[in-house]
């Protein structure tokens, strides 16, 4: 797919390529000038280089000068209350929700209490979000211990979201439990525009979808939080994703951040915020939008977001009453780069083992033959990844050839694959579509197989085989085995694979 990528530099010039991208080198002295780099074995050419737009230097009323922020430095802005920032400051930043959840709560606890004191208390109760989700359905002892510890210490803190579940034998026993963190976030209403969220899961960044700073942290850092409620961050450089044209009905979002790893690679966002905006951006709904920026840590990316809208505003009218302010980045921003990616020439894409950034079209995949499928996680795992797979095997009317495996992110996921009608379907819900295509019967609600967990995890691949999923990672041992081989897809593609048994392009049912 044609795409470009415009850096500043300290020329007016154009070189226009739209088939190579630049291979850039910053000196450490100015964002602005362009040094010598290596060649790279990718490509050789710069695509465009432009001039930055200097923003006009006009004296505020307080007598201090402003420069134009980005949406991301806004937030940060804010949130240290400091009235001017720039990438690579270091900032104490005030956070507004921390969550965590059964694989890294006990050691953030631990942290804390080692150095706050064994009595002391979190700087806010109702600020802390605690969500049980990683290895929930098991028989591992200290798997369960993890959210025993969870458990007493929300009791002790009085912590006021806590979605605990006890029963395991029947999840829908526990009315509190939630399922996968970065979906239930959403759906109870923590995720807000403006706010700086953060968690200690690498996938924290799917709430960036909301206009608001997002970001995944570790367990000391998580300890020092609960007692302070700040965290000392650098203010992120910015890359602009500009996606424009219309979205063919074959594709999903899962494709355009495929296509923009790819592009730019697992290194190609390191330390950086990924802000996308443009027409396509814009047409997404808010899921699609949590997937596009689920994945930005695949690209090294501290953070993704997607600006506000009336989408967001939309989606946010039964799930808080808390009042937000959306922020926006300035006309004259300044971003360290921006891609352009003509969207309705995009084909369906897979990431084949062992790297999300080796992007391949779907059909050049057609002879590779696959043992199952796994449809489920924060990437893939959420209302409208199910309806898609459903349509797609409504489409074909065909039964699946291979084990095809279904993890719904929470338990309202998991209620509205049973009742919500798939559209064209006479009425048919998601439950039944796929009980037709003779898939497993849909799991209960958790992240499932996507990290592997024990041995007795639900789909977990215990010997090497090859998969297509719905999940965000394809590395070796992630799923389980160590010599498996994953392949990730959109929910189109995963189920398009599991009617033909080997990586097939959607496209085969759905035109």
């Amino acid at each position: 797919m044609a795409s470009s990528v415009i850096s500043p530099a300290p020329t007016s010039s154009f070189i226009n390529n739209k088939k190579d991208l630049g291979s850039f080198c910053f000196s450490s002295t100015s964002q602005f000038s362009v040094n010598k780099c290596k060649k790279s074995a990718v490509s050789k050419k710069i695509v465009s280089v432009m001039a930055p737009q200097q923003s006009e230097r006009r004296p505020a009323t307080t007598g201090s000068v402003k420069n134009a922020m980005t949406l991301t430095e806004k937030i940060f802005s804010r949130a240290s209350e400091k009235p001017q920032l720039s990438p690579g400051d270091n900032v104490w930043v005030n956070v507004d929700i921390l969550m965590t959840h059964d694989v890294c709560g006990p050691g953030s606890f631990g942290i804390f209490k080692k150095e706050f004191g064994e009595n002391a208390k979190v700087w806010d109760r109702e600020k802390i979000v605690i969500i049980p989700d990683h290895y929930i359905f098991t028989s591992d002892e200290r798997a369960n211990r993890n959210v025993d510890i969870l458990r007493d210490f929300c009791m002790e803190q009085n912590i006021k979201y806590f979605y605990d579940i006890k029963d395991l034998g029947n999840f829908k026993a526990n009315p509190d439990y939630k399922g996968v963190c970065h979906i239930a976030l959403a759906q109870e209403g923590h995720c807000r525009p403006g706010e700086v969220l953060l968690g200690t899961d690498s996938h924290t960044c799917t709430a960036g979808a909301f206009g608001q700073f997002a970001t995944g942290i570790g367990n000391t850092d998580a300890g020092f939080v609960l007692g302070t409620g700040k965290v000392l961050l650098k203010v992120p450089p910015t890359l602009r994703f500009v996606l424009d044209g219309e979205m063919p009905d074959y594709l999903l979002a899962k494709d355009l951040i495929l296509q923009i790893i790819g592009e730019i690679s697992v290194a190609g966002a390191t330390y950086k915020s990924m802000e996308f905006v443009g027409t396509t951006v814009e047409r997404l709904s808010m899921e699609e939008r949590m997937t596009l920026c689920n994945m930005v840590v695949e690209a090294g990316g501290k953070n993704g977001v997607v600006p506000a809208d009336g989408t967001t505003f939309k989606y946010l009218e039964d799930k808080t009453s808390l009042p937000y302010e959306p922020v926006y980045s300035d006309e004259k921003a300044s971003f360290l780069s921006e891609y352009r990616f003509d969207i309705s020439k995009l084909e369906p894409l897979v990431a084949k083992p062992h790297s999300p950034d080796n992007r391949a079209l779907a059909r050049e995949c057609k002879d590779v033959k696959i043992d199952r499928v796994y449809i489920g996680s924060c990437t893939g795992g959420k209302t409208e990844d199910f309806l898609a797979a459903a349509k797609v095997f409504l489409a074909s009317g065909k039964k699946v050839k291979v084990p095809t495996f279904l993890v719904p992110a929470t338990q309202k996921v998991w209620m509205d694959v049973y009742t919500l009608p798939v559209p064209g379907s006479g009425g048919k819900t998601c439950s039944q579509i796929f009980e037709e295509a003779g898939c497993d019967t849909p799991a209960s609600p958790s992240c499932g197989a996507c990290l592997g967990g024990p041995k007795d995890t639900y789909a977990r691949m215990n010997e090497p085989m090859v998969c297509v999923s719905t999940t965000n990672r394809n590395f070796p041992g992630r799923m389980g085995h160590k010599e498996g081989q994953i392949y990730l897809a959109s929910p189109y593609t995963a189920a398009a694979s599991a009617l033909t048994g080997y990586v097939t392009d959607p496209r085969e049912f759905l035109e």
